[in-house]
């Protein structure tokens, strides 16, 4: 299982989406999940409606490029009509390993017919994955509780694809429990499954660095 930092690898809640948080995590071996809109005319990283002084999504593919341009970019799509600058700058700077989630559906429609690598999300309120076969990866999230098990995460898998799970704790919710299902589970190694967590750090440490 891969995992992948939420917002960067941030230590203060202020570094969430900020140039020293993806720094941190590109330095210690982590790819991460971003968040990316659109402000006067320029793509930037915000989770929220930008007000400037944002930094830009060229910014981050900056730093991906001279830190480790190997490591995953989950790019959560918050604004519609995106799929063209983003294409275009992803091909800039030779980004192959990334996908694109969470924009509305219609919007999904433009990423697939642009050839981007897309996940689509499945919930205890999806219960039914938009666009199955034409998607990469599922997007898994549980709102209110960890509703899914060892054998939704195995059906995906089984299904050619990519999965990458919501940690509770980015629902407020404590982790614990969960990590540890998910470490007792026989599908933890499998190189297609990913952890999105605000605990990089200490997600490596509790999956791999037990003995």
């Amino acid at each position: 299982m891969k995992i992948i930092s939420h917002r960067g690898f941030w230590t203060e809640v202020h570094e969430k989406n900020s140039e020293v948080a993806f720094k941190r995590s590109f330095e210690n071996g982590f790819g991460l999940e971003t968040d990316i809109r659109d402000y006067k005319g320029e793509l930037v990283i915000s989770h929220d409606i930008p007000e400037g002084g944002c930094l830009t999504f060229q910014r981050l593919l900056e730093i991906h490029h001279d830190l480790d341009s190997t490591l995953l970019l989950a790019l959560n799509i918050k604004s519609d009509g995106l799929q063209l600058a983003i294409r275009e700058l992803l091909k800039k700077y030779n980004v192959t390993n990334y996908f694109v989630f969470d924009m509305s559906v219609p919007d999904m429609l433009g990423y697939l017919k642009s050839k981007l690598t897309v996940f689509s999300r499945h919930s205890e309120y999806e219960n039914k994955p938009v666009f199955y076969d034409q998607v990469t990866g599922i997007w898994i999230d549980a709102f209110e509780n960890e509703w899914w098990g060892e054998e939704t995460l195995k059906l995906h898998l089984e299904a050619q694809k990519s999965v990458c799970i919501v940690s509770p704790e980015l629902h407020h919710r404590n982790f614990q429990l969960t990590w540890n299902k998910l470490s007792s589970m026989s599908i933890i190694d499998d190189p297609n499954l990913m952890l999105c967590t605000d605990y990089p750090e200490h997600a490596r440490k509790f999956f791999y660095e037990k003995n």
